[in-house]
C-alpha cells in the first residue's frame, strides 16, 4: 500500500508541474504594403466581403464552364491526391495523441513442465495478467507533437484548397482560351470568304484583260494562306480541349465541347485590400501553418532533453490448477515507477534541438517569400489587366480602321484606281488586325482568371474546417 502511495504522489506532482517547454508560437512578421501599386487610381480597392468567393467562375456567366468546374473538384486525379494527404495528416494528430493515453495489454498463458531428468512428475500453470504503461508528459513533448501535428493537418487542408483553386483556374484559363480558339476560327474563316470573293473579282479582272497574271497569283496566295491559318486552329483548339479533359478526369475521347458563336467579355474582378491577402490564399495559409508546426518541434526537441518519467502497473492470477485459476489467492499486482535519462548520448539530444530550429527557421523564410510572391502575383496581374485594357482600346480603333481601309482600296481597285498589291496589303493588315484584337481578349481573359487565383479565390484561413 506504501509503494501505491508513494507512485501516486509522483502522479499528482508530475500533473500539477506539467508545463510545454519551447518558444511560444507568434506568426512571423512580413511586408504588407497599404496599397495596391498597379491598382488603376479610379478603381479603390474594394471591401474584402465582395471579393469572390466559392464559385468564382461564374463571374464569366458560362455554364459550360460550371459544369466542367464541378467535375474537377469530383474527378481529378491530382485533387484527390491531396485530399488523400490531407487524411494522412489527420490520421497523424491520432497517433500523436495517444502518447498523452496510457497504453494497455493483456495477456493469456498456459504452459506445463517438468523438474529433473528422473523421478517428480509434471505441472501446469495458468496466468492471464492486464498491464499498463505511461509515460507522464512532465516537459510537455508529447503535448508539442500534438500540436505539430495540428498544425500539420491545416497546412495540408489549405493544400488541397491550394490545389483545387490552381485546377479551377487552370480548368478556366484552357477554357476561355478554347473560345478564343473558336473566336479565331470565326476570324479566319471569314478572312477565307473574303479572299475567296477577292480571288474571284481578280480573275473575272484578268478574264476581262484589265489585270495581270500576277494579281490572280497573288490572290490564290493569299486565299491558301488563310486556309492554311484556319487549319492551324483547329490543332489548337483541339489541344485545348484535351488539357480540359484531362482536368476534369476524362480521357480526351469521352470529351467534345461544342463550339459557340460569342466569346465572354472580360469580367470586373473585385481587389480586396492588401492586408487582407494573408487570409485569402490557400498557399500563404499553409506556409504560415508550417511554420506554426515546426515551432512545436522545436519545443519538443527541447523537451526530450530532460529525463522521462513513466509508471507502469500490472494486475493478474496465477496458478496451477484451472479449476481455482481466477481465485482471489492467485491474484498478482505489481506497480511502479521509472526515472530514464541517458546520461551521454555525444550530443545527439542538443543536435536534434538545433536541427529543428534550423527547420524552423527555414520555414519561417519559405513563408515571408510565400507572402512576397503572393503581393507579386496580386501585382504582375493587375498590371497586366491595366496595360492590356489600354491596349485593347486602341486595337479596337485600329481594327476599325483597317476595315475602312479594306472597303475603301477594294472598292478603288474596282475602279481601276490601285493594283491588286495595294488590296492584299490592306486585307493582310486588316486580318492581323483583327487577329491581335482577338489575341488581347484571350490575354486578358486568361489575366483575369490568374487574378482571381492570386486573390485566393474563394478560400479564406477561417474555413479550413470546412474541408474536413
Amino acid at each position: 500500500m506504501r509503494h501505491a502511495c508513494i507512485v501516486a504522489c509522483l502522479v499528482a506532482a508530475a500533473l500539477a508541474g506539467g508545463c510545454e517547454l519551447g518558444p511560444a508560437y507568434t506568426r512571423p512578421d512580413t511586408v504588407v504594403p497599404s496599397a495596391w501599386k498597379e491598382l488603376p487610381p479610379h478603381k479603390p480597392a474594394e471591401p474584402a466581403d465582395t471579393k469572390p468567393r466559392g464559385e468564382w467562375w461564374r463571374m464569366y456567366d458560362d455554364p459550360v464552364l460550371d459544369g466542367l468546374e464541378a467535375d474537377v473538384v469530383a474527378a481529378n486525379q491530382s485533387l484527390r491526391a491531396a485530399e488523400a494527404n490531407y487524411r494522412q495528416a489527420r490520421a497523424a494528430i491520432g497517433v500523436a495523441r495517444a502518447g498523452l493515453i496510457p497504453t494497455v495489454g493483456g495477456t493469456v498463458s498456459t504452459a506445463r513442465a517438468r523438474a529433473g531428468r528422473t523421478g517428480g512428475g509434471s505441472a501446469s500453470s495458468y496466468s492471464a495478467s492486464a498491464d499498463a504503461q505511461w509515460e507522464i508528459d512532465v516537459w510537455g513533448r508529447v503535448r508539442r507533437l500534438v500540436e505539430a501535428a495540428q498544425a500539420s493537418e491545416q497546412a495540408a487542408a489549405a493544400d488541397v484548397a491550394a490545389a483545387q483553386l490552381s485546377l479551377q483556374s487552370e480548368l478556366a484559363a484552357d477554357y476561355v482560351q478554347l473560345r478564343v480558339a473558336d473566336a479565331a476560327r470565326r476570324i479566319f474563316a471569314d478572312t477565307v470568304a473574303a479572299f475567296e470573293r477577292s480571288l474571284v473579282l481578280t480573275q473575272n479582272r484578268y478574264s476581262a484583260g484589265v489585270v495581270a497574271r500576277a494579281d490572280v497569283v497573288q490572290a490564290e496566295a493569299q486565299l491558301l494562306g488563310a486556309r492554311a491559318s484556319l487549319i492551324d486552329i483547329e490543332a489548337t483548339r483541339a489541344q485545348l480541349e484535351h488539357a480540359i479533359a484531362a482536368l476534369t478526369g476524362r480521357a480526351p475521347s469521352d470529351l467534345t465541347i461544342a463550339a459557340v458563336d460569342s466569346i465572354t467579355s472580360v469580367p470586373d474582378v473585385p481587389v480586396a485590400l492588401p492586408s487582407t491577402l494573408l487570409e485569402r490564399r490557400p498557399d500563404v495559409a499553409a506556409a504560415e501553418r508550417r511554420v506554426a508546426a515546426a515551432n512545436a518541434q522545436v519545443g519538443a526537441a527541447t523537451a526530450a532533453i530532460f529525463p522521462t518519467i513513466s509508471l507502469s502497473a500490472g494486475l493478474g492470477f496465477a496458478g496451477s490448477s484451472l479449476g481455482n485459476w481466477l481465485s482471489l489467492p492467485n491474484r498478482v499486482w505489481s506497480l511502479g515507477a521509472n526515472l530514464a535519462s541517458p546520461l551521454f548520448d555525444a550530443g545527439l539530444r542538443r543536435s536534434q534541438q538545433q536541427e529543428a530550429i534550423a527547420a524552423y527557421d527555414a520555414t519561417v523564410a519559405d513563408y515571408r517569400q510565400t507572402v512576397l510572391d503572393a503581393f507579386r502575383d496580386v501585382e504582375d496581374n493587375l498590371a497586366t489587366l491595366r496595360v492590356l485594357g489600354e491596349e485593347a482600346r486602341v486595337q479596337d480603333e485600329a481594327v476599325r480602321a483597317a476595315r475602312e481601309s479594306v472597303t475603301i482600296t477594294t472598292n478603288q481597285y474596282r475602279a481601276g484606281l490601285v493594283g491588286f498589291l495595294n488590296v492584299v496589303t490592306v486585307q493582310a493588315a486588316a486580318f492581323n488586325a483583327e487577329r491581335t484584337a482577338l489575341d488581347l481578349t484571350g490575354r486578358r481573359l486568361v489575366a483575369s482568371v490568374n487574378l482571381v487565383k492570386a486573390l485566393g479565390g474563394g478560400y479564406a484561413a477561417g474555413r479550413v474546417a470546412a474541408l474536413r
